[in-house]
């Protein structure tokens, strides 16, 4: 199912025009790839941001830009540090007849049975690169642990083979494993003799004046 959204040309870059759109709801974008001259644009901010979180970042958006569509996926985007609110986007055009290498992320499912025993489970991986035509792109590869003892792992070999798309990450790399827990060091403690008495400070001075007397 495609996904659309309306999205308007910008041409006036200043900064009291983007804190204008910002203020209507929309975020400052930019369009290019695939052969594209760049364009500016903006984007409905609550549609945009619904439709990645309901469909997930490697979405195909449809991009209907003042009667013109252009497909495109969202690349990269800036945030404020202050409110987190999304500042800017790059959306990359793509080419719906060709396949694309991305990064999906990696999901891991289910609690391994060697972490009830103490094991940590430590996943190298967050991310697989995959090749795909990109309406085949998966929102996220999912991994099941429920059956990792301890000194378990599971390899990108490991994965069942697709045939919408193609991981391109090393067969051999770990995404997840399950470790031994750690041994709580022992503290050492000196044996101290009670039975001698601690030696007085100036003790020794004070035996040589009686000496003298």
């Amino acid at each position: 199912m495609a996904i659309k959204l309306k999205a308007e040309k910008r041409h006036d870059l200043k900064t009291s025009a983007t804190k204008s759109i910002r203020g209507r709801g929309f975020i400052p974008s930019v369009i290019y790839g695939q052969g594209t001259e760049p364009s500016t644009i903006a984007v409905e901010s609550i549609e945009l941001l619904k439709t990645v979180r309901d469909e997930g970042r490697n979405a195909i958006i449809t991009l209907d830009v003042e009667g013109e569509d252009v497909d495109v996926m969202l690349h990269e985007y800036q945030t404020d540090p202050v409110t987190s609110d999304v500042t800017h986007i790059d959306f990359y055009v793509v080419n719906l007849t060709e396949s694309m290498d991305v990064n999906v992320a990696v999901h891991l499912e289910g609690e391994a049975l060697g972490s009830k025993e103490g094991g940590i489970v430590q996943q190298p991986s967050y991310e697989l690169e995959v090749r795909a035509m990109p309406r085949d792109i998966p929102e996220e590869i999912v991994v099941n642990i429920s059956e990792l003892d301890i000194g378990d792992s599971i390899s990108v070999s490991d994965l069942p083979v697709s045939d919408k798309y193609e991981i391109l990450d090393d067969q051999e790399a770990t995404i997840v494993t399950v470790l031994p827990p750690e041994e709580e060091e022992e503290e050492s403690t000196e044996e101290v003799d009670l039975s001698v008495e601690p030696e007085l400070v100036g003790g020794d001075k004070e035996d040589e004046e009686e000496e003298e007397d």
